[in-house]
């Protein structure tokens, strides 16, 4: 296995100007109920009006954006690209899976997506009002400090997941090597249980998988001591439940 800190393994995937700006201007655009200003556009890109102007044009004109009364909003395109493909971000956990998860062990339930470098909670059932937050407000966090995010990695590609292991924070770094360890018995099981890898908690989670990949994860979530004690009936619940998803497809 090639380590991820190791500078002869594959080389790091290059990013764009152009493809960041563009993906922050739809992420800003879809954050904002009400549209967004070409100024405010700006301000988020931290980009001269000047520069922004173009690609904002060149995205209304191609359907990914909507102009209405100077403020822009997300188009009809991202939509139809779903739609085209034949999926859902995540099609195979529906709402009710979380709360028959929820209902079974009593502590807060997610489904989870990886969008670049963040885990991203999509859905929930929580009567904790911080997972309220995350989840409403889709709170960016670090894929290394949770076990939906360890399961999301998990699935990567590995010339992905070696360029996210790379880019660490140092302060993350041992865990990096933590996670290394567990990942042929994640990549065997499709589980993650109790990594300790986050301050705030703990967690269990299961990867859902579609056309033969990784799309998603679903986790519960508690303090570090319960999470431990139930470590092996909460992994066995989920394992369960995966079982009365859709049969993966592909």
């Amino acid at each position: 296995m090639v380590h991820p800190r190791d500078e002869s393994g594959p080389r790091k995937r290059p990013r764009h100007r152009t493809v960041d700006r563009i993906a922050a201007i739809l992420e800003e655009a879809a954050r904002s109920r009400s549209g967004s200003t070409l100024s405010e556009i700006a301000k988020a890109l931290d980009a001269p009006v000047s520069s922004v102007q173009g690609l904002v044009n060149g995205l209304v004109s191609t359907g990914y954006l909507d102009e209405q009364d100077r403020r822009y909003f997300l188009g009809s395109a991202p939509y139809l690209l779903n739609r085209l493909a034949g999926r859902q971000p995540v099609s195979a956990v529906t709402h009710t899976d979380l709360e028959r998860i929820r209902t079974r062990t009593g502590l807060t339930t997610v489904l989870s997506i990886a969008v670049a470098s963040d885990v991203f909670y999509v859905d929930y059932c929580s009567a904790d009002p911080r997972f309220a937050y995350l989840a409403e407000n889709y709170i960016r966090r670090s894929l290394i400090r949770t076990s939906s995010g360890w399961v999301l990695l998990a699935g990567m590609d590995k010339r992905d997941l070696w360029t996210h292991l790379r880019g660490v924070a140092d302060e993350d770094s041992p865990l990096v090597d933590r996670f290394l360890a567990a990942l042929p018995e994640i990549e065997r099981t499709m589980i993650c249980a109790a990594p300790n890898a986050s301050e705030d908690g703990d967690g269990v989670s299961i990867a859902v998988r579609e056309s033969g990949r990784t799309v998603a994860a679903v986790g519960v979530i508690g303090p570090r001591a319960e999470i431990a004690r139930r470590r092996d009936e909460l992994a066995g619940t989920l394992a369960d439940s995966a079982r009365q998803w859709p049969a993966e497809r592909g």
